[in-house]
């Protein structure tokens, strides 16, 4: 399915992309990637939407911005590469690049940028007498490098567009920005969107063969890569940012305790559908903060959700048949979680149940399946287990334990990205 530009309407000129038979082509210092535009992310996704909002609140008023990203750091910092702030002329700040210490000269420099018109590259040193002032908020001991990218609505590819164009499709992507520490060699910014990551790069089309195996290695470890190289002669560096959709929450059951579980998954800015047989339940009104709410019988209703692995499951209906009938379905899609209210009992059961039906779930098919659902915090209330429940999904997600970072024996942040 080809998906129209209707949301690029406001930061688009009169030329827009160069669109051919559904096909993005996007170039790279000399690199051209060539993707299918229908094959187009969970980290900071709330931020990129909350970020594009606003660029087109300033769009719709005529006003000014541009786009604070944090593209390397050196030592600690707050915020990782990748985050972002977008800053408008009239001074209006949304997302964050730091904990709040860095942004009152960040307004400064990206208003210079604006003025100037041009991209600038701007280093925070919290190892230095002057920079710990700036970093002493926050205990910072470390570099960051931040980027501030004009943003020129006149042109077809500025960075808002590539950000609004990630939101646009439920598929992994990378987003490619180009810098360069030395202060001389122009800043290239926020460059391209790598979308389609099963697609290769055609060889013949690159002709800077180290950044296409860069850009390879982010595809193929499906994270974000940090790499350094020689071009004409100058010294360049590039952030692949591996950015992955949206995680879209499924919670099977609208009694009132499904009501927290909703209400605490979007303040994450998850995406949510509730599913239920009962339709005096399943209201709109009792889930305001739902994107969708089904109501059906339990094998009717899955058929109308798409499935990935960022599509994770809570089956709390209390009712044991529906649980079930659901479970027998999600157990051959690829959702990545599957969490079970009430005791390990009901889960066993479960089990039986669908093996007594000739359905025998393997080791990785019981390892998705986490019941009871939620970590071990010592909830009791129904707003208690909300949260037990959407902290155990996102660690899953995270790849991470869900224990007590007083224990933690290696970095609160892996290495993201890969510095190569």
């Amino acid at each position: 399915m080809f998906l129209p530009l209707l949301q690029f309407s406001c930061f688009l000129p009169c030329k827009s992309l160069n669109l051919n038979n559904g096909i993005v082509i996007g170039k790279l210092f000399n690199l051209i990637i060539i993707s299918a535009f229908n094959r187009l992310a969970h980290n900071c996704m709330k931020e990129i939407k909350d970020i594009v909002l606003a660029a087109r609140v300033a769009a719709s008023e005529d006003t000014a911005m541009a786009l604070a990203t944090v593209v390397k750091v050196e030592g600690s910092s707050y915020r990782r590469p990748g985050a972002r702030m977008l800053v408008t002329e009239d001074g209006q700040m949304t997302g964050a690049i730091s904990g709040g210490c860095l942004e009152g000269d960040a307004l400064k420099k990206a208003l210079l940028a604006i003025h100037q018109r041009k991209n600038r590259l701007v280093s925070y040193d919290t190892n230095t007498q002057e920079g710990s002032a700036i970093g002493l908020q926050l205990g910072c001991n470390g570099i960051v490098h931040i980027l501030f990218e004009y943003i020129d609505l006149q042109q077809a590819d500025h960075p808002i567009i590539w950000l609004e164009s990630l939101l646009q499709q439920r598929q992994e992507a990378l987003l490619i920005t180009q810098f360069s520490i030395d202060r001389q060699v122009e800043q290239g910014g926020t460059r391209l969107l790598v979308v389609g990551l099963t697609d290769e790069i055609p060889h013949e089309n690159t002709q800077s063969p180290e950044l296409a195996e860069y850009i390879k290695l982010a595809k193929t470890k499906q994270q974000s890569v940090l790499a350094s190289f020689e071009e004409a002669g100058k010294n360049k560096e590039v952030l692949i940012e591996y950015l992955a959709p949206t995680i879209h929450l499924i919670v099977a059951g609208a009694g009132n305790d499904a009501q927290p579980v909703v209400e605490t998954a979007k303040l994450l800015d998850w995406e949510i559908t509730v599913l239920d047989g009962r339709a005096s339940h399943a209201t709109t009104g009792r889930f305001p903060k739902a994107d969708r709410v089904i109501i059906g019988p339990a094998d009717e209703v899955i058929k109308k959700i798409g499935i990935d692995s960022w599509t994770v499951f809570v089956l709390m209906t209390h009712n044991y048949r529906y649980d079930l009938t659901l479970l027998k379905e999600l157990i051959h899609t690829p959702t990545s979680y599957i969490g079970s209210l009430g005791p390990k009992t009901k889960l066993l059961r479960m089990f039986d149940d669908l093996e007594q039906l000739g359905i025998e779930l393997s080791a990785v098919q019981q390892k998705i399946v986490h019941g009871p659902v939620g970590l071990d915090i010592g909830a009791e209330t129904s707003d208690e287990i909300a949260i037990a429940i959407i902290a155990e999904i996102k660690a899953v997600l995270s790849g991470r334990s869900g224990g007590s970072l007083k224990f933690l024996k290696t970095k609160i942040h892996v290495e993201n990205p890969l510095i190569r």
